[in-house]
């Protein structure tokens, strides 16, 4: 599985992010995208799971802050912001030793 992501498009979404995201499984948008033709373009590479940043204003009020997501038994916790971390990640967290 392959999955792309990225952030922090504020609005453009480059013509080497189209095609390096070509045949990827799923797209992962870590807020900050700013206009909604930016989703509506990745969705036509992949489906696409998104989380709100602290620039996307009005238009993004329904997006949520934080999204977790499970591809082949790995969790992945997606957030703009590290600092405003507040959920339990017990589960989704893991040491590397």
């Amino acid at each position: 599985m392959l999955i792309g992501i990225l952030s922090d498009t504020h609005g453009l979404l480059r013509q080497e992010v189209i095609d390096g995201f070509k045949g990827v499984d799923h797209i992962i948008h870590a807020g900050n995208i700013d206009n909604k033709a930016v989703i509506d373009r990745l969705e036509e590479i992949a489906p696409v799971t998104v989380v709100r940043g602290n620039a996307d204003k009005e238009w993004a009020e329904n997006l949520p802050e934080t999204a977790i997501e499970e591809f082949l038994g790995n969790k992945i916790y997606v957030i703009h912001n590290k600092g405003k971390i507040h959920d339990n990640l017990t589960g989704i967290l893991q040491r590397i030793s």
